[in-house]
């Protein structure tokens, strides 16, 4: 990592990973956030404040801000980058549904770089009544596709790519940056002694989908006897996921684990025989390829991002036009049922995971932040 020595970066970010509501992207901004100050940048990392949390602080020698809450943080960001327009000599302005449209309040001088995740336009709908819904897809579209025309922009996959360039009419260069990947080590079960162990390892909000993953165990679970389903995560669908579990009568099936440290993840997702998403899109899988360092494939529908981090019939099963979950998830089963077919994939998992690691792709963030 070269050219930042003393550079003065601020990364805006929606949350900070100690937020309640924190996940994949989270994590990207940390991992980016620690590397850059590695590199000898002086980074602040703005944010919005939950729950509990302090206006201020400092972790591993980044220098945390915490303003307003889900909606407010926006214009707080931009008054304080306002402020610190002459401290700042780099921002990195990461849109999640929307940027922070940095550059309005920022110098010429000031290196922008929008980190685009994944497109919302799908999702505003589900979280919003239909006025906002459109206002969001606006200020993801035609407002932010101008006020970063100048400015370096970066996905973490070729589905966000594609999705910025046909659904926002993004035409300017975008770099590709995918996450990397860091998991605790963990050792796997020599077998089960019941059926099959499958994991879920997600934020329980609505686009999500986690309740397919529910539907999924009742579906299966004649076919399978022994069958366990992992949950692992927290969030606002936690209590109607619950009820479900209760109605279905799946409580010996289905365990909602909640927030678990990072070992006890590590171990749990070890001993699965396969991980799931039910997500409606990513812009990457974080949880995908945090499963594959440890051996264990995916099932999951073919949405964007998840058929970047899964290589189909290679670290995992990608649901086929007119399948559902379930059917992918018996055609996973069926292969790991040969132990020579599972020690396959599961050698490919590892190999796949191994391609991505955090020093790269903070050695990418910080080109697009070096003065040009």
């Amino acid at each position: 990592m070269t050219g930042l020595t003393g550079r003065r970066l601020v990364i805006a970010n929606w949350r900070d990973p100690w937020h309640p509501e924190a996940g994949g992207a989270e994590s990207y901004a940390w991992e980016l956030a620690t590397r850059l100050l590695a590199g000898g940048a002086k980074v602040r990392f703005l944010t919005a404040r939950g729950p509990g949390q302090t206006p201020h602080e400092v972790r591993d020698g980044v220098e945390i801000v915490r303003v307003g809450g889900r909606f407010t943080v926006y214009p707080l960001v931009l008054l304080r980058l306002l402020r610190w327009r002459r401290w700042a000599d780099g921002v990195l302005d990461a849109q999640n549904g929307i940027p922070f449209f940095s550059p309005c309040v920022l110098p010429r001088r000031t290196v922008v770089v929008c980190l685009v995740h994944h497109v919302h336009d799908k999702q505003f709908g589900l979280y919003f009544p239909p006025w906002m819904a459109w206002a969001g897809r606006m200020l993801e579209g035609p407002v932010a596709r101008r006020a970063y025309r100048r400015h370096a922009c970066a996905a973490v996959s070729r589905s966000t790519e594609r999705a910025m360039r046909d659904r926002l009419g993004w035409t300017g260069e975008i770099t590709l940056v995918p996450p990397g990947v860091t998991v605790e080590e963990a050792v796997r079960p020599a077998g089960h002694e019941t059926g099959p162990e499958l994991v879920c390892v997600s934020r329980l909000v609505p686009h999500k989908r986690i309740e397919r993953i529910v539907e999924l165990a009742d579906r299966l679970r004649e076919r399978h006897p022994g069958l366990r389903v992992h949950i692992v995560g927290d969030g606002p669908e936690a209590g109607p996921l619950g009820k479900l579990v209760a109605e279905r009568g799946l409580g010996d099936v289905v365990t909602l684990h909640g927030f678990i440290p990072e070992a006890a993840k590590a171990a749990l997702i070890a001993g699965s025989d396969l991980h799931l998403s039910a997500t409606q899109g990513e812009g990457w899988g974080l949880s995908v390829t945090e499963a594959a360092a440890l051996g264990v494939p995916t099932a999951a529908y073919d949405v964007d991002g998840l058929r970047d981090a899964v290589r189909d019939g290679v670290t995992g099963w990608l649901a086929r036009d007119g399948e559902d979950l379930a059917e992918a998830v018996e055609r996973a089963l069926a292969e790991l049922a040969d132990p020579a077919r599972r020690a396959e994939i599961s050698a490919a998992c590892r190999e796949w995971a191994a391609q991505f690691d955090w020093a790269t792709t903070a050695d990418r963030i910080a080109a697009l932040l070096a003065p040009s």
